[in-house]
């Protein structure tokens, strides 16, 4: 399969986790996100389900409106 770099915008602290992760980690993470971004532009489902999903999952784990202003608002 041929691979091609891309450059996504993430929050610090998802950031520093994947950089101090071990190679062999990384390469599973980049494998897992490729399958996440080809399901979501190849889903037959409109952008609004696919947020609505995110933000129901999203919700599930805890993300409240305030930690999203936070990460939304750091520079």
């Amino acid at each position: 399969m041929e691979t091609k770099t891309i450059t996504i915008r993430v929050n610090a602290e998802v950031a520093r986790m994947f950089e101090a992760a071990s190679e062999e980690h990384r390469r599973k993470l980049e494998v897992l996100l490729s399958l996440k971004l080809s399901d979501a532009t190849r889903s037959k489902r409109s952008l609004e389900e696919v947020m609505s999903e995110i933000s129901r999952n999203a919700q599930a784990r805890g993300l409240t409106p305030e930690i999203l202003d936070s990460i939304l608002n750091e520079e």
